[in-house]
């Protein structure tokens, strides 16, 4: 049989609220998210046993193998579905590392894409959906890598229809830990950060065919909460925001899920790519990249 593929999209928060820290330690929150035209690349050798090799340039910041969350995923949906046919995959990985993207998750939803399609699963099956979530919050709404607004921990979903949106991502090649910027944040459990009023004043996300103005005036009043806690841990947070915001033609730059990546809109994709190209002059050592979000 020959070897399949899938492409891991990098996923990009436009919003995030958290919500409140949960009893169990959890954290409930409320994302716009949008996928990137930006992705890594996952193969599938089918036969044999579970096995994983990573490439590309962003290879060595994978870790160990044992580790990565396309193997957390395979094994999972192997102990969940019998005699579940598995492979040797190969990651080509572009996307940065613990950098607010989802780039593992991307790859773990990715590794569950190619096992559904080497057993014949549908990937509504709720088998898939639960090891999405016990892989990682991120993975379910990167397992069909669609435009959504994510609730819970990440298991609600609601799909939106999002314009084509021009962009340009930033991460200043720093790492930042999730869990860091969790901690940094200091909620306790059972505390909440949204009240009963915020909600019933939360805003309505547009309509299909909503211009990109129209999504910009309702993201402008929801922010990402993330931000200041990750800016206490990585300052360099501030100097990419500031690189962004002061682009001609930007109509929204903030940070990225928990950091350090941060992105731009813009009303053209000429506007993109001239800034891209600009903070690739200033900033060498960032990885940039101009395209679009939807």
């Amino acid at each position: 049989m020959p070897a399949l593929v899938e492409e891991g999209r990098a996923k990009v928060n436009l919003s995030l609220r958290v919500v409140g820290r949960r009893a169990d330690g959890y954290h409930d929150l409320e994302s716009v998210v949008a996928f990137a035209d930006c992705a890594d690349r996952l193969t599938l050798e089918p036969g044999g046993e579970l096995k994983l090799t990573t490439t590309g340039p962003l290879a060595a910041a994978c870790g160990e193998t044992s580790d990565n969350l396309v193997f957390k995923a395979a094994k999972l949906l192997a102990e969940a579905v019998p005699d579940l046919k598995l492979g040797a995959f190969a990651l080509d990985k572009v996307l940065p590392v613990a950098a607010g993207i989802g780039g593992g998750s991307a790859d773990a939803a990715a590794a569950l894409r190619l096992l559904a399609r080497l057993n014949n699963l549908s990937l509504d099956d709720p088998r898939i959906h639960k090891v999405a979530l016990a892989t990682g919050a991120d993975v379910p709404v990167c397992l069909f890598s669609r435009a959504c607004d994510m609730t819970g921990v990440g298991e609600q979903l609601l799909p939106l229809a999002l314009p084509s949106m021009p962009c340009v991502m930033v991460n200043p090649r720093v790492p930042v830990a999730t869990k860091d910027v969790f901690q940094a944040l200091g909620l306790r459990n059972g505390e909440l950060l949204v009240g009963a009023t915020s909600v019933l004043e939360a805003p309505a996300w547009p309509e299909e065919g909503a211009s990109i103005a129209d999504w910009v005036d309702v993201l402008e009043t929801v922010a990402n909460d993330l931000e200041a806690p990750a800016m206490r841990i990585e300052r360099v947070i501030g100097d990419v925001l500031e690189a962004l915001r002061s682009s001609a033609g930007v109509k929204l730059a903030r940070m990225s899920g928990s950091g350090a990546t941060c992105f731009a809109v813009y009303g053209a994709a000429t506007e993109a790519h001239a800034a891209a190209e600009k903070i690739r002059r200033d900033h060498p050592g960032w990885w940039v990249h101009a395209g679009t979000l939807s």
